[in-house]
């Protein structure tokens, strides 16, 4: 049968493997080897759930540690199973089981640097001739399928100070930090035997927990089931491991999920029920292991610093960041990386707040009570890797949102402000979302406090269909832009030079330059109509623009740059840590990676510069994606120097900062040890480029505007940064959200299709100049101190 299931009896298998078999190790699990007849054996660390692939095929993944090496940096591989075998296998697998993988196919883990597992995977199915054995131990019996056992088995507790590298232990640990789980990046399997792949995602939780010890320890937790991570809300939570491996790196201990890791919660409040957080039924937890959980609190309460209660909307202060607990009661999508939460706690923000604009048929939720709690719930913005989480989310779920952004953005004329919430991508500070249960004792004092409140009158609303509903949500809408059409205000806002008046254009083409007029005039037309060819790179200079290098030029400048091989006694030096390895394809690729320390340790990966050798353009995007900036380098016999100028010498997040080749006289890298040794490093790209001799290039919008106001028409340039459009043009090729932004702006100031008589008018400055051109001198017009009305953008 392809999937046998045995039992070990006496810490022996009840039936011998068939004898022409022969044991792999993961040392010689690649290519080269023959595995003919070999089979591999391992523990179960983590199991996903039984999916269907895109051709309806079962599969299941299932992650198996060796037996033979738990100390390896190593020690853990990818099994997927395609197939009925991956259904058999779902119904009996458990975590701690062994499993012998034999008649396996071997392929290369496209995954093995994001989940540090191996660089092969196996691959078994019932149509390959595999064969599965498990060999399980004796399961509890339904009767002790409970709470916890009856008779509960004696574990042993290290403390922080005695963890020793290579181990497995049992521990005791209150948080100090955490990270709620998040979606890692995932394998990539097929998604059938012929065509096609998906991704399978662990989720991932950082937990940094301490002990009376005053000793600390970082633990990295993956699991396929987000239940199976630990239940923390809040620092001070107390939290209980089970075989949890310990690794020595960098000089500090970190944690490790391994094979059957499990793990209870309790809340850290003096005081608090001892009750325990876990999606376990079967667990063990003694009179003598409740006095420690009592001791830790009284330990944590005068020896730990928390950041207190939640805030509440009402406690909101411009530019701060703050957890929220509250309540979802409508969501939206806004664009591919990001996403709307309507939430209320309660209380009102004592500021005016703002609307994400979204259509009425795009928002997800009860409108009835949406529009009860209209002037008491704010929208919050989520980007980028919370995006999925908050899609799952059900509307009524009780959530606790970790660093929110509160902030703060002004009219024009700096006279109004409101405040936005944003949930930035990342999981720096905490960053996320968390779900809670009903049990939760904050849920339970939010629910109270909402149900006395008294909520607007709601009979007639409740009367009315969902049909009904949003026709009035559409016709207000409606109504309060046909009264802004007639109204006729301008699009623009003058933000200087407020004593000006108005001249006509045919006024300013008489005139000579240099001048500076304030006008009202209508957009008749403007280039580039492909409003993403408006982004150039300046430098100011020598007042040069360019166009946006492609991304095809940085590939060949990485390619070239991998010619010369890193230079081995440049690594490890005073001001960073290197790791170099070679890759296993054709090609043998030496990488190095430079992690930039502070205070003599490494930082978070949100607060680390790194510098990388011999990367291709998707390894620098990836770790660009995780780390604070990349720094693209090569070496010389003396130091690490900056590639071509014709590449971007820093990437953070997604913006690509350039130097011009002009201007910059770059100095070696080993520069950037002023910034690595100031007491907070920032790192900015403008400290970064002026530390390494580089004048930075700026993006900015360069645009032809056609205006007319019946006495004439002029072309006038717009030259900005940031100003006119309320965005950022570094920001604006990689963000969908801005983009849409940007064009809605366009068609307010251009409506497409409208007749002159029907465009709306802007108020403007300009400023006249000459340019010698061809022996002559030429007037041209300049747009300036003038931005987009913020009910444009």
């Amino acid at each position: 049968m392809p999937v046998q299931l045995l039992k070990i009896v006496k810490g022996k298998f009840e039936i011998p493997l068939p004898s022409h078999l022969q044991k792999q190790s993961l040392e010689h699990l690649r290519e080269g080897f023959d595995h003919t007849n070999g089979y591999f054996q391992g523990i179960v660390a983590l199991s996903y759930p039984l999916t269907k692939l895109g051709d309806g095929t079962d599969f299941f993944k299932v992650v198996l540690q060796d037996m033979d090496d738990f100390c390896s940096r190593t020690n853990s591989i990818n099994v997927l199973i395609y197939g009925k075998m991956a259904e058999n296998c779902a119904k009996v697998i458990c975590h701690g089981d062994t499993l012998v993988v034999a008649e396996f196919k071997l392929a290369k883990s496209p995954t093995a640097k994001e989940d540090g597992r191996h660089n092969y995977h196996l691959e078994v199915s019932e149509e390959a001739g595999s064969v599965i054995y498990i060999y399980t131990k004796t399961r509890p019996t339904p009767a002790s399928e409970t709470a916890s056992l009856s008779v509960a088995p004696k574990y042993v507790y290290t403390s922080l100070n005695h963890l020793k590298d290579g181990t497995v232990v049992n521990l005791y640990g209150i948080v100090k930090f955490f990270k709620p789980p998040y979606l890692s990046k995932g394998t990539d399997v097929n998604i059938s035997h012929n065509s096609g792949r998906v991704l399978v995602a662990d989720y991932c939780s950082v937990v940094t927990l301490v002990d009376p010890s005053n000793v600390k320890l970082t633990c990295t937790l993956f699991n396929g089931n987000l239940d199976s991570l630990p239940k923390i809300y809040k620092v001070g939570d107390i939290v209980r491991f089970h075989r949890i491996k310990v690794r020595e790196y960098n000089g500090q201990m970190q944690g490790v999920t391994s094979a059957g890791f499990a793990s209870l919660t309790f809340d850290g409040s003096v005081g608090a029920p001892v009750i325990p957080r876990t999606s376990s039924r079967v667990y063990t937890f003694t009179d003598e292991e409740q006095k420690i959980i009592e001791e830790l609190r009284v330990w944590a309460a005068s020896n730990l610093t928390t950041s207190g209660p939640p805030a509440k909307l009402s406690d909101v202060q411009p530019m701060m960041f703050f957890d929220l607990t509250c309540q979802l009661i409508g969501k939206a999508k806004v664009d591919g990386s990001s996403f709307l939460l309507k939430v209320w706690d309660g209380t009102k923000c004592p500021y005016p707040t703002w609307k994400v604009p979204v259509e009425a048929r795009d928002l997800e939720g009860d409108k009835v009570l949406l529009h009860q709690l209209r002037e008491v719930t704010v929208d919050i913005l989520v980007y980028d890797n919370h995006v999925q989480l908050a899609k799952s989310i059900k509307t009524g779920s009780f959530l606790r949102i970790y660093s929110i952004h509160a902030k703060q953005a002004y009219a024009v004329d700096k006279s109004v402000s409101h405040i936005e919430f944003h949930l930035h991508g990342g999981t720096c500070y905490g960053r996320g979302i968390g779900v809670l249960p009903e049990s939760n004792l904050d849920v339970k004092e939010l629910k109270a406090f909402l149900h006395s409140m008294d909520l607007p009158d709601s009979q007639n609303m409740e009367s009315m269909s969902s049909v009904e509903l949003d026709d009035t949500f559409n016709y207000v809408t409606d109504l309060e832009s046909h009264l802004q059409r007639c109204q006729q205000l301008p699009a623009t806002v003058l933000t200087d030079h407020q004593d000006l008046k108005n001249t006509e254009l045919k006024a300013i083409l008489n005139s000579t330059a240099p001048k500076h007029y304030r006008i009202r005039a209508k957009l008749r037309t403007y280039k580039p109509q492909k409003l993403y060819q408006s982004v150039k790179l300046h430098c100011s200079k020598c007042n040069s623009l360019q166009e946006i290098p492609d991304g095809d030029d940085f590939d060949l400048i990485l390619q070239g740059s991998t010619i010369t091989a890193p230079n081995p006694e440049l690594h490890n030096t005073s001001w960073y840590n290197s790791v170099m390895w070679t890759t296993q394809d054709e090609k043998q690729r030496k990488i190095a990676i430079h992690f930039v320390k502070h205070d003599e340790m490494l930082q978070q990966p949100e607060d680390t510069l790194l510098m990388i050798e011999g990367g291709t353009l998707k390894e620098i995007w990836k770790l660009a994606e995780r780390f604070k900036c990349v720094i693209p380098v090569r070496s010389t016999e003396d130091d690490l120097e900056l590639l071509d100028l014709s590449a971007p010498f820093l990437l953070q997040g997604n913006v690509k900062y350039y130097g011009c080749k002009q201007c910059s006289t770059p100095k070696p890298v080993k520069s950037l040890s002023s910034i690595a040794a100031e007491q907070r490093p920032a790192w900015e790209p403008t400290e970064i480029a002026q530390v390494l001799g580089i004048e930075l290039l700026q993006y900015v919008f360069i645009m032809k505007f056609t205006l007319v106001d019946g006495t004439g028409a002029l072309n006038a340039y717009l030259f900005d940064y940031e100003k006119f459009f309320q965005i950022p043009a570094s920001e604006i090729l990689t963000n969908n959200f801005l983009q849409q932004k940007m064009q809605m702006a366009m068609n307010t100031l251009c409506p497409p299709g409208r007749k002159l008589d029907d465009l709306p008018w802007l108020e403007c400055f300009i400023k006249s100049y000459n340019v010698r051109d061809a022996m002559k001198d030429r007037v041209y017009y300049q747009i300036f101190d003038t931005t987009v009305a913020d009910d444009v953008v």
